[in-house]
């Protein structure tokens, strides 16, 4: 429940089905409605190679910056929402396609290790799609157990990636 306190929360967008752009676009607006949440900024868009070996479709990335009174677990429910408002079956191939992959990456400079829920979002440091859209919005994030973002190396090679928009 909204305690009142505005927080900050980082989200990774991700698709590669049905027009990818157009469900990063969509997600973009879907976060703007969320209840007692602020869609602050958006990052610019990504092409990337699949991640996890699944042969599949290239992939379309991005970022949001939040404010929201909603807490992490509230807002988590929100975004499995959408994805499951957008058309993405629960379950599925582990790291494969998906309509819309939506991931709290970072909440309020939170630490949460339960076997339902992390934060910060694991992986954050060897995923390129995620790391290059959140240093456009806030390179002087402090990830939980990182450090600043700007300061965590990114290989821009591997998978490969491509700003598009």
């Amino acid at each position: 429940m909204s305690d009142g306190v505005w927080s900050p929360a980082y989200i990774g967008l991700g698709s590669n089905l049905d027009g990818p752009a157009r469900q990063i676009d969509a997600a973009f607006e879907a976060l703007a409605t969320l209840p007692e949440t602020r869609l602050i900024s958006r990052s610019g868009l990504y092409r990337s190679a699949p991640f996890g070996g699944v042969e599949q479709a290239d992939f379309v990335n991005a970022a949001a910056a939040l404010l929201t009174r909603l807490g992490a677990r509230e807002l988590l429910v929100e975004l499995k929402r959408i994805e499951r408002a957008r058309g993405r079956e629960p379950g599925g191939v582990r790291w494969g396609p998906r309509v819309l992959d939506l991931d709290l990456l970072v909440y309020a400079g939170l630490t949460i290790d339960e076997p339902d829920f992390t934060l910060p979002h694991p992986g954050i440091a060897e995923r390129n799609f995620v790391l290059l859209p959140l240093a456009e919005l806030a390179p002087d994030l402090h990830v939980p157990g990182l450090g600043r973002l700007a300061g965590i190396p990114v290989n821009l090679h591997e998978p490969r990636i491509e700003r598009i928009a």
